[in-house]
């Protein structure tokens, strides 16, 4: 009798949605205390804490369900997979944060960004200007999703490598 094998996609799938909602409610968070567009260390590393929990919570529930053996390219699978679907709804939720929810966004972002330089650089006006206006070019909602994309593939990726090396257990 063959024994059913859990699915990687099953638990990418679930903990990806786990994450995204989970991310979802932490933009919200952002947002109620005006937050959302300054980003920061600080955001940075609790949102990384959750991208690191969330992949390693799908790695070791997948595990337990395969009788305690995962193999490497299975941790990938799932935490590349997880960190897709994340992803996928933190892009589309931050395209109706800045298009639906609070359309200032983006001009809140960049005067900030604007005074963050004038205070901490050496820069001229004229030299902040110029580098705002690069920075328009990739504000745009394509480039957004491009970007957001790659870059949480390429965490996901990051943190699957390490997790899966740490946690992979092969059958004999």
């Amino acid at each position: 009798m063959e024994e059913n094998k859990p699915k990687t996609g099953k638990y990418a799938l679930n903990y990806g949605l786990l994450l995204g909602g989970v991310g979802i409610i932490f933009a919200f968070m952002l947002y109620t205390a005006d937050m959302h567009y300054q980003g920061g260390i600080a955001v940075m590393l609790i949102s990384l804490a959750l991208t690191i929990a969330g992949i390693v919570l799908a790695m070791i529930q997948f595990r337990k369900a395969n009788g305690g053996f995962m193999s490497f390219s299975q941790a990938l699978k799932v935490g590349v997979g997880v960190s897709l679907i994340a992803g996928i709804i933190g892009i589309i939720f931050n395209q109706i944060m800045a298009n639906v929810i609070d359309p200032d966004m983006m001009a809140k972002a960049m005067e900030m960004q604007r005074n963050q330089l004038m205070e901490t650089t050496s820069m001229t006006p004229e030299q902040i200007d110029a580098q705002m206006e690069m920075g328009k070019k990739f504000s745009t909602p394509t480039m957004q999703v491009v970007f957001g994309l790659v870059f949480s593939l390429f965490i996901g990726f990051v943190i699957s490598l390490i997790s899966g090396l740490i946690l992979k257990k092969q059958e004999e």
